[in-house]
């Protein structure tokens, strides 16, 4: 063999070497933002409160669907805040089947969450929860109208991606969220709605202070998007009596105009397992205001030291789950397609972003069950988002139950050991995604 083949042959098995100990590296991450207006006409009806009895008779601040799109190089997945009260799965199966037909993006790679202002207009005819309340329509122009709008800010997110750093960070916000089942001394709940307490003796539950962040950057340095995660309802109200018809995004809406305004960008808004957490109103003095203020200042606050890399990698999962509901439902609270099914069908969600992880739970899940899965999992950066991809009414565990209250009762079809159903498969979700299987 002449010297020539020898050298030849000894630079190949150098360049075959190489590639198998340095791998061809990722893309950098690319990230892309959007926002589309969707606010409805003005005389609508609204969802949130059976206490209405009239249509919507203004708008006081709009409603927007926020989305963000990241890409790997590998995977490209899309979230998707909407100023709704919740988006059932039926409306988000039809977006996900559109995205995926125009740019590729698969429906597991999809999350679509309601920031669940009770402002917001009615877009379903999911049955009322108290039977006197007022019979409502839904404008169903605006609901088809609707599900275009959200596929059209992720197309427009898809097609505004650039490349991106991204980090997370952790703030708290103790003073403006309360636990509304207050326990009587016998252990049976009243419902604390509004502050203060009935009276003296009733025990406050626990809370979730924790304000989740994500911050997005562009190559500037500057906020490309942010995403904000807390668990508090969105009922603040408006500043006056009158404002209780009026659209509007609620507290959701102020936090994230004051993070747009200092920071620039678009913020999402993604709520927490906020199914028994209201916010502090000790006036009356434009609440949703002063909470989404303060809010947004942590979020200001926090967002500025959140250490950002552009070596992310994403992934997605989602799993079908079923529930068990409740037997001898009155015929009011049953929807002609639920008559004579023991069982709900609907899933969960998990996101993989880096060290980042989302977890979407469908309905209004009590506190309870997210701080323990957050202690079970031990993921320091856990956004657990409620209202994902589909309303199923209140998640609670089997205690609330025998406590009694608004929430396992008429706010809910869904049965005993619902709640502990959807904690154990989102651990296994959570722990799948964790082990990249």
């Amino acid at each position: 063999m002449s010297k020539r083949i020898i050298k030849s042959t000894l630079l190949i098995a150098i360049v075959l070497f190489s590639c198998i100990r340095e791998p061809v590296s990722e893309a950098a991450l690319r990230g892309g933002a959007a926002r589309v207006d969707i606010t409805p006409p003005a005389v609508v009806w609204l969802s949130g409160y059976a206490s209405r009895n009239k249509p919507s008779d203004g708008i006081e601040d709009p409603l927007y669907a926020k989305t963000l799109v990241l890409d790997d190089g590998q995977s490209r997945i899309a979230i998707v805040s909407a100023d709704l009260l919740w988006v059932p799965l039926d409306i988000t199966t039809r977006v996900r089947r559109k995205v995926k037909e125009q740019i590729g993006i698969t429906e597991e790679n999809i999350l679509i969450c309601a920031t669940h202002t009770h402002f917001g207009p009615k877009i379903d005819r999911i049955t009322k929860d108290w039977p006197d309340s007022p019979a409502s329509e839904v404008n169903k122009s605006y609901v088809e109208g609707l599900e275009d709008k959200i596929v059209e800010s992720i197309l427009t997110a898809n097609k505004n991606l650039q490349a991106v750093k991204l980090g997370a960070a952790k703030g708290q916000a103790p003073e403006i969220v309360y636990n509304r089942r207050t326990k009587k001394p016998d252990g049976t709940v009243a419902m604390t709605f509004r502050l203060p307490a009935a009276s003296d003796d009733l025990t406050f539950g626990p809370t979730d202070p924790e304000v989740g962040i994500l911050r997005i950057q562009n190559a500037s340095g500057s906020v490309l998007a942010a995403v904000v995660n807390f668990a508090c309802h969105p009922v603040s109200g408006a500043k006056d009596a009158e404002k209780f018809y009026s659209i509007s995004a609620d507290y959701p809406g102020y936090t994230a105009q004051v993070v747009e305004q200092t920071e620039g960008g678009i913020c999402l808004f993604t709520l927490g397992t906020a199914g028994n957490m209201n916010p502090v109103r000790l006036n009356r003095e434009n609440p949703r205001s002063k909470i989404g203020k303060a809010l947004g200042g942590e979020v200001v606050r926090r967002i500025q030291f959140a250490p950002v890399s552009s070596e992310i990698m994403l992934k997605a999962m989602k799993k079908t789950i079923v529930l068990p509901v409740k037997k001898d439902l009155p015929p009011e609270r049953v929807k002609d397609s639920e008559k004579g099914k023991e069982t709900l069908t609907t899933e969960i969600q998990a996101l993989r972003l880096g060290d980042v992880y989302i977890l979407g739970l469908p309905g209004e899940i009590l506190v309870e069950i997210g701080l323990d899965i957050k202690k079970r999992t031990a993921i320091e950066h856990l956004f657990i988002v409620s209202l994902s991809n589909d309303a199923c009414g209140y998640v609670c565990l089997r205690e609330a139950y025998k406590e009694g209250g608004y929430e396992p009762d008429s706010g809910t079809n869904l049965a005993e050991g619902a709640g502990e159903i959807i904690t154990e498969e989102a651990l296994m979700l959570l722990a799948k995604i964790k082990q990249g299987k």
